[in-house]
């Protein structure tokens, strides 16, 4: 595709849209290859920013109702920017029992946000999840690829300051 004229966005640097187009272009005569081409520019962004579900949209001749109609369906997709650390906090029956929800709030006055919400530095995003299958370690908290259990809710922010 290399469309002349990319639109602007302050997220969206020359080279993913250099990247963006690739995929297009590769997946666009591919029935079904919504989903692979805004999970690949995703990676690429790091999010999908209306701009760029337009973009998309044009570039694989589909409706922008339908491409946004995908993007929003899927819980996978994020239209907002996602912070570097993701903070999965569990709210399952266990967590919730032994005080995930204090935790929660520790994280919420300390750095401003609720949950599904991102710092506006893109620090770090909270989001609630049902379980995270360490019930023995409730309550438990992911952060990337780390696994925090049998949180202090007055200790969490200082596991939280070791991400940068």
């Amino acid at each position: 595709m290399a469309m002349d004229h990319h639109p602007e966005h302050p997220d969206v640097t020359v080279e993913m849209w250099t990247r963006i187009d690739e995929i297009i272009e590769e997946n666009k005569m591919q029935p079904g290859a919504l989903i692979t081409v805004l999970r690949l520019c995703q990676d690429t962004v790091g999010y999908l920013p209306p701009t760029l579900l337009d973009y998309i949209a044009q570039g694989m001749n589909l409706a922008s109702s339908q491409v946004f109609g995908v993007a929003t369906f899927y819980s996978l997709f994020s239209l907002e920017p996602k912070g570097r650390n993701i903070i999965k906090a569990c709210t399952g029956t266990a967590c919730y029992v032994k005080g995930i929800k204090e935790v929660m709030n520790h994280i919420e006055n300390k750095y401003g946000i609720k949950e599904g919400e991102t710092t506006e530095d893109r620090r770090f995003t909270l989001e609630g999840v049902r379980c995270l299958g360490a019930c023995g370690l409730a309550p438990v908290m992911i952060v990337g690829e780390d696994i925090h259990g049998n949180l202090d809710p007055k200790e969490v922010t200082t596991i939280l300051e070791d991400y940068a």
